[in-house]
């Protein structure tokens, strides 16, 4: 999967945000990588662009060797149904379809035949054996999670992307997911792309993309441990993503209610250093702590607030 020079704009005039900002980032076939970085980085939406569940506003991916931006919504749908293979934080399991028929639903939905040693291979490498009878609501987080792994591999994908894939699970659980994701590459030749805000899951992959060192040989690195960091930049092939990825927030009243209606994102929530920064401040300054940020013009001339107001965030 390559990305060159992909960027995602939210909203127009001055409520626009781009929250993908020129991001060029390769993951090689036959191997498990990681894209890392805080709540809130940009990480899902440059997923969803890889993955061709969204659209770039410019910019150019290529999966498998074929030029996704400009497919229609009908190729689009063959060739995630084809080539691709998702895991989700909360597995979106059928709960009236046994695990068995939960792993074969792409096949079924696609019209395959099962490859019965395939599909044996995988219950057997995701310790499913004895549950595949069992529903959803019979099977504890991680075995639905195990589920979910089985049934992304199980039309042999060129491409797995994991969305926080244990996000949802206990420390247990979570170790065995991302083991059995590295053993799916190291024993069954698959590539993974994995999102993920725990440097604990990011050092179960092999190259690791971090959102917030996205651009320059100075950037500063994300604000995780430098115990984990180190540990990543041991391994050889660690990659850096090219570009730059600003955190999006949505700013909410007293009762919880967003203050804007527009659909997109139109906030930016940023300490990101200088090459980092394209928006152009009408007054104030670029934020310099996690405690402050940037506001649309318009819309803070709607609600009336100015500099040095507190607001509250969803």
């Amino acid at each position: 999967v390559t990305a060159t020079d992909v960027r995602r704009r939210y909203g127009e005039g001055d409520a626009a945000v781009d929250a993908l900002a020129g991001v060029s980032v390769a993951f090689e076939r036959g191997r498990f990588s990681a894209i890392m970085g805080p709540s809130g980085s940009g990480k899902s939406t440059l997923m969803h662009i890889l993955a061709g569940l969204d659209r770039p506003t410019s910019g150019s991916v290529v999966l498998d060797g074929v030029e996704i931006s400009d497919l229609d919504d009908g190729d689009l749908t063959k060739l995630r149904r084809d080539k691709l293979g998702f895991i989700f934080q909360f597995f979106n399991l059928i709960p009236v379809l046994t695990a068995e028929e939960n792993i074969v639903l792409p096949l079924s939905i696609a019209g395959n035949g099962v490859d019965d040693e395939w599909l044996r291979r995988l219950v057997d490498t995701v310790g499913l054996s004895d549950r595949l009878s069992h529903r959803p609501a019979e099977l504890s987080g991680g075995q639905q999670q195990r589920v979910a792994v089985a049934r992304a591999l199980v039309s042999k994908p060129a491409v797995v992307f994991a969305d926080e894939p244990t996000g949802n699970l206990d420390s247990k659980a979570s170790d065995e997911v991302l083991c059995m994701l590295r053993q799916s590459v190291d024993d069954l030749g698959q590539t993974v792309v994995m999102v993920t805000h725990d440097p604990e899951a990011a050092s179960h992959a092999v190259a690791v993309s971090s959102s917030t060192t996205a651009q320059g040989e100075n950037a500063a690195p994300p604000p995780f441990p430098e115990r984990y960091l180190d540990d990543v930049r041991k391994v050889d092939g660690v990659e850096k993503a090219e570009g730059g990825i600003f955190s999006i927030v949505r700013f909410v009243d007293a009762e919880g209610d967003q203050l804007s209606s527009s659909f997109a994102p139109e906030f930016v929530s940023s300490t990101t250093t200088k090459p980092f920064d394209t928006l152009t401040y009408v007054e104030g300054r670029p934020p310099t702590t996690p405690a402050e940020a940037s506001i649309d013009n318009s819309t803070a001339d709607r609600e009336h607030f100015e500099i040095g107001d507190t607001l509250r965030i969803a």
